[in-house]
């Protein structure tokens, strides 16, 4: 990682993460109004944010954790716990799911926040990395990434390596103002829905946001194969495929919920390596 020390006279270096633009202007205004900080990097997802932590080695981050692609989990894991600087979570989670953050002595900020509940995070950052080690800071990064990994016992996240980010373990919905965890394994099928993706999952359906093809990409290939153009599905729930008409066959899930392949989809399906 290349180093940018701060001098004692130069303002401490800022880098934030979120994918929703409103979210990136308000810390920018508000960082504005807070001497002794400079912002050296804004980044829309978790690949810009692991490249631009990597380069411009901050002092802060200010890490979205539900984002598309690799979310704010996925960043630490890409730069590392132990190489990751002080930072700040910013996040929608509901209240007691940040018990995870509290534990480990990592700050948040719930949206939307004040003022004052920023100010107080920043100070906060600001003694942190004046008064403490980057590695007992990466000691609870661990620990935290170890908590959220430990709620879905069969979805344990691979370990980090050089080259394509690991394939999603746990995806994030909402659901009456909540936001909640779900495991990739516990999905059975996946449909386009506008700008949104249906998930189902034991009877149950969710919505989150993005396309159909984004949301495939960060899924095994191995487990989730995608038999319309419109139609993704977990290859485990699969009972039965049988031909239809014009080429196309069905594909009986186990809950007898049936779906179309078209014969476009059919061979990815019925390759012999699943």
């Amino acid at each position: 990682m290349t180093t940018h020390p701060s001098t004692p006279a130069g303002p401490l270096r800022v880098v934030t993460v979120d994918d929703e633009p409103l979210a990136r202007d308000c810390i920018r205004l508000a960082l504005a109004r807070e001497p002794g900080w400079a912002i050296v990097a804004e980044c829309p997802g978790g690949r810009a944010a692991a490249g631009a932590i990597e380069r411009e080695a901050p002092d802060l981050v200010f890490l979205h954790v539900q984002m598309p692609g690799m979310d704010g989990f996925g960043v630490i894991e890409r730069v590392g716990p132990e190489r990751m600087p002080a930072t700040i979570f910013v996040t929608a989670f509901e209240e007691h799911a940040l018990r995870a953050f509290q534990v480990h002595a990592l700050d948040y900020l719930l949206k939307p926040f004040g003022d004052d509940r920023f100010r107080q995070a920043l100070e906060h950052a600001r003694r942190r990395i004046h008064t403490e080690r980057q590695g007992e800071l990466g000691q609870r990064l661990e620990a935290l990434l170890r908590e959220v990994q430990g709620r879905h016992p069969a979805a344990t996240r691979p370990a980090p390596a050089a080259g394509p980010a690991p394939y999603a373990t746990w995806l994030t919905v909402s659901a009456q103002n909540r936001t909640q965890f779900l495991a990739v394994g516990e999905v059975d099928w996946l449909e386009a829905d506008g700008k949104y993706v249906r998930l189902h999952a034991g009877g149950r359906t969710h919505l989150i946001r993005g396309t159909l093809a984004a949301t495939a990409e960060r899924l095994d290939p191995a487990h989730f194969v995608r038999i319309h153009r419109g139609t993704v599905v977990n290859v485990a729930r699969i009972r039965e495929v049988q031909p239809w008409m014009g080429g196309d066959h069905l594909a009986i899930l186990r809950d007898g919920t049936k779906l179309r392949v078209s014969r476009t989809c059919r061979g990815a399906l019925l390759r012999p390596d699943l």
